[in-house]
């Protein structure tokens, strides 16, 4: 069994999304938003490196993937995500997980089919794959989405390879 930790990043919203996948099947463990105060982003990055820390020690994870920055509304806002991606990022290496980073077109691609899939769309698939009662909130059905995202090609490259299991190169998985 493989536990993986899915993030999508926020500095104001920072959703996490744990499943086990055990012979090809995702198991839904559990799955939350870490809500930041209005505070200065210093201290928002702090708060996102403890929270992750503490779930990486609760649940120990095998490995984690979180979603690539994509580009925002303004360049101020994409440095922003890009901190805040990078204190999840500390978090998971400090507590020795690899690191897997999926681009947002492709999460949405492996999980529902489309690039161009909205949020609404994701949470539906999300519910339906890890046959939940209800529909996770949107940060938490997007990390989930992440999450699932890597179980998919961990598996492609594990046929592609023959059976092995696919490796990380230096820790870091970077699929675009």
């Amino acid at each position: 069994m493989t536990r993986i930790l899915g993030i999508d990043p926020g500095s104001r919203k920072t959703g996490y999304g744990l499943i086990d996948v055990e012979r090809g099947r995702a198991r839904y463990v559990a799955s939350g938003v870490i809500r930041l105060p209005d505070a200065e982003l210093p201290e928002r990055l702090k708060l996102i490196f403890d929270a992750v820390s503490q779930i990486a020690g609760q649940y120990c994870p095998a490995e984690m993937a979180i979603e690539n920055v994509f580009m925002a509304k303004s360049a101020g806002s994409a440095l922003k995500l890009g901190q805040a991606r990078g204190a999840a990022i500390v978090a998971a290496t400090h507590a020795d997980l690899p690191v897997a980073e999926y681009e947002a077109r492709k999460v949405k691609q492996a999980i529902v089919g489309s690039g161009a899939a909205d949020k609404l769309q994701v949470q539906h698939m999300v519910k339906t794959l890890l046959s939940l009662p209800a529909a996770p909130q949107e940060d938490a059905a997007d990390a989930l989405a992440v999450a699932l995202c890597h179980m998919h090609t961990m598996q492609t490259l594990a046929q592609a390879a023959g059976g092995a299991r696919g490796r990380f190169r230096r820790g870091r998985l970077t699929i675009t």
